[in-house]
């Protein structure tokens, strides 16, 4: 049974927001599973800002994610070995996706900027909000809330916050796969 990875990233921004090369990976969330969107595993993790350790206040309001959080967290470095030690005990995935490329973008910056080795560089990426623009005929991509509500679901739990966002995007995951 093919199992499918879903991950959200929560990262340090402002009002108007930040470019993404100015933005730091603050909490990572992501669920495990199968075709029909059920979970059979989960990680969250809050991660320490090291470029900006100060959130902002916007940030804060917006992820409810606080400093004391982030204070208390290990930085990105250690949180991605944790990360790959957790994925290590799950059969091969399918594939990884995200609610749009930034998590993508955003983690392939990191991976870079601090020379860290993933599994999931070898892992086909699908962008679950284009996908499910696509078979539902969308003029354009909605947001994840959007997508839920056209499909007939509330969002269950706090919005921007990374487990419940992947958890969120989990659940319109098989309507986009094949049967």
């Amino acid at each position: 049974m093919p199992h499918w990875l879903v991950i959200d990233l929560e990262a340090t921004t402002d009002e108007g927001g930040w470019p993404v090369t100015e933005m730091e990976i603050i909490e990572i969330g992501a669920t495990l599973v199968d075709n029909k969107g059920r979970e059979l595993d989960h990680f969250q993790r809050f991660v320490r800002p090291t470029r900006r350790p100060l959130l902002t206040p916007f940030c804060r309001e917006l992820t409810h994610i606080t400093q004391a959080n982030v204070d208390a967290a290990q930085a990105l470095q250690d949180v991605w070995l944790a990360f790959e030690h957790w994925l290590g005990q799950h059969p091969p995935l399918q594939g990884w996706v995200s609610w749009g490329d930034y998590d993508r973008k955003q983690l392939l910056q990191e991976w870079q900027r601090l020379q860290l080795a993933s599994v999931l560089a070898n892992v086909p990426h699908m962008n679950l909000k284009q996908r499910f623009a696509k078979v539902r005929r969308l003029e354009r991509p909605l947001g994840l809330n959007g997508a839920l509500q056209l499909a007939g679901l509330q969002f269950s739990g706090q919005q921007h916050r990374a487990l419940e966002d992947a958890r969120n995007t989990a659940r319109l995951l098989p309507l986009v796969l094949p049967l």
